[in-house]
């Protein structure tokens, strides 16, 4: 069986599963003995275990993927504690959906009072999509009760506050494919959910979700 020497083994990385090379080299080796042994498969003729092989690889980068998009989530604001970022599937931490999407979300709870935020972030998931009307749509957005548009830097939040409830949405969507939300309640105004929002490190997410 003919081995490729390792400059050819990463440009069949970035290739196969369109990875830039600096995120091929970071690669876990049990991924880069997957594709190899995806890519021995393939040239013996047996498609469907080099597609198995693959398609964990595929799996495990996607993991890995996620676990530098679940590093983005903003740290605790005072006065309050943060729990780990999990699977909103609720699979493994920061795990990855079918399909490519990732649906990551965080908790914080106010250490003094009775104040709970939930952070998400979703990309290239179906439910973007269905968000993305929202935001493009100044009409849309006038009609929707107690929701107003928040400049964060170049870009727009909608929030939505409901004081008699004590409930907040703020939501911020990037490049129409990348949806960033926190939802709180038992809040006395929208100021902390707002400040958390604009605490992501958009450039940082941008990054890790890139394709």
């Amino acid at each position: 069986m003919l081995f490729l020497q390792r400059p050819a083994k990463l440009t069949l990385l970035c290739t196969m599963l369109s990875l830039p090379l600096a995120s091929a080299a970071a690669l876990a080796d049990e991924v880069v003995e997957q594709i190899e042994l995806g890519l021995e498969l393939y040239q013996e003729g047996d498609y469907g275990a080099a597609l198995t092989e693959l398609e964990f690889a595929v799996n495990d980068i996607r993991k890995l993927m996620s676990g530098r998009l679940g590093g983005t989530f903003p740290d605790a604001p005072s006065g309050w504690s943060a729990g780990e970022v999990e699977s909103a599937g609720g699979g493994g931490a920061a795990a990855l959906m079918g399909g490519g999407g990732a649906m990551l979300q965080r908790n914080y709870r106010e250490e003094d009072g009775e104040g709970r935020l939930e952070a998400s972030l979703m990309v290239d998931n179906p439910m973007v999509q269905g968000m993305a009307a929202l935001f493009s749509n100044p009409a849309m957005v006038a009609s929707q009760p107690n929701m107003e548009r928040v400049r964060m830097g170049r870009e727009s939040a909608l929030v939505k506050w409901e004081a008699e409830r004590g409930r907040v949405e703020a939501t911020l969507m990037l490049d129409s494919r990348i949806l960033m939300q926190v939802k709180g309640q038992g809040l006395d105004s929208p100021d902390v959910a707002v400040d958390l929002l604009k605490a992501w490190d958009l450039g940082e997410v941008r990054a890790q979700a890139a394709r």
